[in-house]
């Protein structure tokens, strides 16, 4: 296999739509667009916002109605979801929400879904009532929504239809953190997005799974592959390490369930988290890539090395909203 350089491949944007320590979701939102209208200047090629509940520091709950919003603020960009916790929602609602987005923005409008729930159990059954569709009926569920796109994907007579949605071509991904969205992925002979940002370890495995699953289809004739990455970019090593630290604090109050927003940036974690929350942290974050424009290119060209993934996505969870754009510009002058 010939190695990729980084100027071979696309770049994107995961955006979490954090709410920062003294801020709100109103300025989440806000920040969102700009940088979106940043990023669609500087080259990258899709913009995904993420399915997450009962989370004070994450804004993007009702998914489809924020990528609207960023939409809305951008003109060219792909604008998506990464992803849709399809367990969560019927499917014919996921076929009308998004095919009233590509019926707004034609051409635009990518639905990626995963099958995680992107909340406790608790809010899970707020958000399903009776817990009848749960991750073991992901494959069934994502035929399901498929059909409502394209009825010829079904057998029989469907007597529900989704318009808008049918006969729309919305591009579909599966995502995943395990090999289990890896293999559908490949079956179905869709594109496939692992989550490496917050489960490197399984990131190669995945990816091997998902290439040797793979089965050409009217979609894609060959396996397509995206790596979610963190970055945290500076003019220098030492202030992207400085910036790191909102990154290292989120993860934290996960582990500890404190559910604080985002934090400014600390000269030294070491006075926050105990010995083995550092481990489980460096275990987790271990592919984040920190540093100034020359560190931060070589550890990119060293993670496209092991994956040799089609394109990256990338996640910045940087609590001030200029750095934030920032670091995406450094990221877009590293690969031209």
């Amino acid at each position: 296999m010939t190695n990729k350089k980084l100027q071979d491949i696309k770049y994107s944007v995961l955006d979490l739509a954090a709410v920062k320590e003294g801020g709100n979701a109103a300025e989440s939102f806000q920040n969102s667009a700009d940088l979106a209208q940043h990023v669609e200047q500087w080259g990258y090629t899709r913009y995904w916002m993420a399915e997450h509940h009962n989370m004070p520091a994450i804004a993007s709950s009702a998914t489809a109605v924020a990528i609207s919003h960023v939409a809305h603020h951008t003109s060219t960009i792909k604008v998506g979801s990464g992803g849709i916790m399809l367990p969560n929602h019927a499917p014919l609602i996921i076929a009308e929400q998004f095919g009233t987005l590509e019926t707004l923005f034609p051409g635009r409008i990518d639905l990626g879904l995963g099958r995680a729930p992107g909340t406790d159990q608790t809010t899970a059954y707020a958000l399903r009532r009776h817990l009848d569709s749960n991750a073991e009926n992901f494959p069934a569920m994502v035929d399901e929504l498929r059909g409502y796109f394209n009825p010829e994907l079904t057998t029989g007579i469907r007597r529900v239809r989704a318009f808008p949605g049918e006969g729309l071509d919305i591009p579909i991904w599966l995502l995943g953190s395990s090999g289990f969205s890896a293999q559908l992925a490949g079956r179905l002979g869709l594109p496939f997005s692992f989550a490496s940002h917050f489960s490197p370890n399984n990131t190669l495995g995945a990816l091997d799974l998902y290439r040797r699953n793979f089965e050409p289809s009217d979609t894609l004739d060959e396996p397509y592959a995206m790596v979610g990455v963190n970055v945290i970019a500076a003019d220098t090593d030492e202030e992207a390490e400085r910036l790191a630290t909102s990154l290292y604090q989120q993860f934290l109050n996960i582990i500890r369930n404190t559910n604080k927003l985002l934090q400014p940036p600390v000269d030294n974690m070491d006075d926050i988290w105990m010995e083995h929350e550092k481990h489980a942290l460096q275990q987790q974050l271990g592919a984040s890539v920190i540093g100034g424009p020359e560190k931060v290119k070589k550890h990119l060209q060293s993670f496209l090395d092991d994956t040799q993934a089609d394109e990256m996505i990338i996640a910045s969870q940087i609590y001030d909203h200029e750095a934030r754009l920032r670091s995406y510009e450094i990221v877009s002058e590293i690969v031209k």
